[in-house]
């Protein structure tokens, strides 16, 4: 029941009827009513002026006496200058509320055999460190898009691309062969990934401490990097490793294993999945051969250095490298590489690259060179750039150790909630599995929240101690509003209280009543909106929104001592509700509810 659309058609008829001209759906605007004037919904009637010839107050007052008289959904308007504010029946909201209850899964779009597929690539991680912040952001916009596209009726494929061959890795790999001493995550109690992480910056170390004897001895910054020795050696086990030298490849194997179980327990912990996971080190032949077939139908080009590149400048851009002359590939020759092997597995109709907006270069040339290699989605493809995140403290760097660690994110995030929680006593009675569960179910929520509802396209700032708030745009004060609901749900029927499947109503609504079941309505738009900007601030705002508002309707009104029992019926009605589109709401952003708190 879309109220908006009933409204669209009714005032197409009067428009018609009126004045004898007929307007389109994009002509009608329809809007929510300012809080400072009477109504539900307003209409613009500036666009019809031309066809009324008459003033816009006397416009909008001819449509409104027309909608009064033969559309049963207004119940009054009012106008200010060219501003039509119409006030919807009572038993309209009644209706409406009573549409949601039956709507099991109201505001989500089920995919059918007949939806598009839609790939979704994020997380992208490289196999010497542990996943950091950024990749957070990365991975909580990934999955969140994911599940909201999956709301809008598409089949969706979670993909990860892990960057497991190049040079970083072979720092870690090299490191640890020369000062690990056979460190295993078993023998040091450390997650594989911290393990590997360590190593990458134990090569740094050196590395640094290295160039500095070079220059010392009155070599320049490039001189002393030509002449080190440890990055010499990094190159070989790479040669190495390319040309398929076992024991290289048995470390690699070895050290790599232990990384992906550290990340498997990372993302389990965050809550993010993916149907698919491809390998830079299966991909990156693939991306050669694909070139080379380029470079056979005149697509591509040989240097005299015996490099391959593409001639961009038709399309206003430059001349791409895509494999050096000693035959080695680059990143755009790997990520080619990928999307052949996802097309051959998957009948793609859209593929979205969830990556940072440092790479938007990187993808509008990936962009042009798939469609050009007869990929249909090529031209299409979606590089969902977001911005960068960084603490109050400023600017992260992996191989100085300064990053800031994903789990030790996590768990900091869960210890203060834990310790806010019973602080202000929303743990008071609760066992200590309770607590632990509630703990981890609010920390999380709050790392995730904070970071969703924020523009993704913008750079933003994490600050852990304003994400554990109970009160303001926080995912605690919304959990925590879920938690109220269902307390007043369990009062509701521990007292006997027997919701029927319809409401009936005798009574008038209170304008805050009115604004809760039209803030429901909209949540369908708003999932639909959400997808087509691909940003969940959209759902988190909205949740947020509709949170407010329902606090200052239980602050303002009495639901189970309500003495009118139709009254009170609905208000109860109205309540589950608001919590089950918290819940739904909260589940695209991969948030979950605590039942108690």
């Amino acid at each position: 029941m879309n109220i908006e659309a009933t409204l669209s058609q009714a005032v197409k008829k009067a428009v018609s009827e009126l004045y004898g001209a007929e307007i389109t759906d994009n002509q009608v605007q329809l809007s929510k009513t300012k809080k400072e004037f009477e109504g539900h919904l307003t209409l613009v009637v500036f666009p019809f002026l031309k066809i009324s010839k008459k003033s816009p107050e006397m416009t909008a007052n001819e449509i409104g006496e027309y909608l009064k008289a033969n559309e049963p959904t207004i119940g009054a308007f009012n106008v200010i200058k060219g501003f039509l504010n119409l006030s919807i029946s009572n038993n309209v909201w009644v209706d409406m509320i009573n549409h949601i209850s039956e709507d099991k899964n109201f505001g989500i779009k089920e995919a059918d055999e007949n939806s598009p597929l839609v790939m979704i690539e994020y997380s992208s991680p490289n196999t010497n460190k542990p996943l950091h912040l950024g990749h957070v952001r990365n991975n909580l916009l990934g999955f969140s898009i994911s599940e909201i596209l999956k709301a809008n009726g598409n089949k969706v494929v979670k993909t990860n691309i892990v960057n497991d061959r190049g040079i970083h890795i072979c720092k870690s790999m090299l490191a640890w062969k020369k000062w690990g001493e056979n460190a295993t995550p078993q023998s040091t109690g450390k997650k594989g990934d911290h393990l590997i992480g360590d190593f990458y910056v134990l090569f740094d170390k050196h590395y640094k401490a290295e160039l500095k004897t070079l220059k010392e001895s009155g070599l320049s910054d490039d001189e002393a990097a030509a002449k080190s020795e440890l990055m010499a050696e990094a190159r070989e086990m790479l040669r190495l490793w390319e040309a398929g030298d076992l024991e290289t490849r048995s470390m690699w194997e070895m050290m790599n294993g232990w990384v992906y179980e550290g990340f498997d327990e990372t993302y389990k912990m965050m809550g993010v999945d993916f149907d698919k996971i491809y390998y830079e080190s299966e991909t990156y032949l693939e991306g050669k051969d694909k070139v080379l077939e380029g470079l056979d139908k005149g697509i591509m080009y040989r240097k005299d250095d015996n490099s391959v590149w593409a001639d961009l400048t038709a399309e206003g851009l430059d001349h791409k490298l895509l494999l050096r002359g000693d035959g080695t590939s680059v990143y755009m020759t790997q990520d080619i590489g990928t999307a052949k092997l996802r097309y051959d597995d998957y009948p793609i109709d859209k593929m979205v690259y969830v990556v940072g907006n440092e790479q938007n270069y990187h993808f509008q040339v990936l962009s042009i060179l798939l469609d050009k290699l007869g990929f249909k989605w090529g031209k299409d493809l979606v590089h969902f750039s977001y911005g960068m995140v960084e603490l109050p403290e400023g600017k992260m760097k992996s191989r100085e150790g300064t990053v800031v660690d994903a789990d030790d994110l996590m768990s900091e995030m869960i210890e203060t909630a834990l310790e806010t929680s019973q602080e202000l006593g929303k743990l008071d009675g609760c066992t200590k599995e309770e607590a632990d569960n509630i703990a981890k179910t609010v920390g999380l929520g709050a790392l995730k929240y904070f970071i969703l509802k924020v523009d993704p396209r913008k750079n933003m700032t994490f600050n852990p101690k304003e994400s554990i708030d109970f009160n303001g745009n926080t995912g605690p004060f919304i959990q925590y509003t879920y938690a109220r609901i269902r307390s007043v749900l369990r009062r509701a029927a521990e007292s006997g209280l027997n919701i029927p499947e319809a409401i009936t109503l005798n009574s008038d609504l209170a304008e805050k009543e009115i604004n809760l079941v039209q803030m429901l309505s909209s949540f369908p738009d708003i999932v639909k909106d959400a997808a087509e900007g691909f940003s969940p601030a959209v759902i988190a705002n909205y949740i947020y929104d509709l949170v407010k508002e329902y606090n200052q309707f239980y602050h303002d009104f009495s639901i189970l001592k309500e003495e009118n029992a139709e009254l009170k019926e609905f208000r109860i009605v109205l309540s589950k509700n608001v919590a089950d589109v918290i819940k739904r709401g909260m589940g695209l952003l991969g948030i979950q509810v605590p039942e108690r708190m």
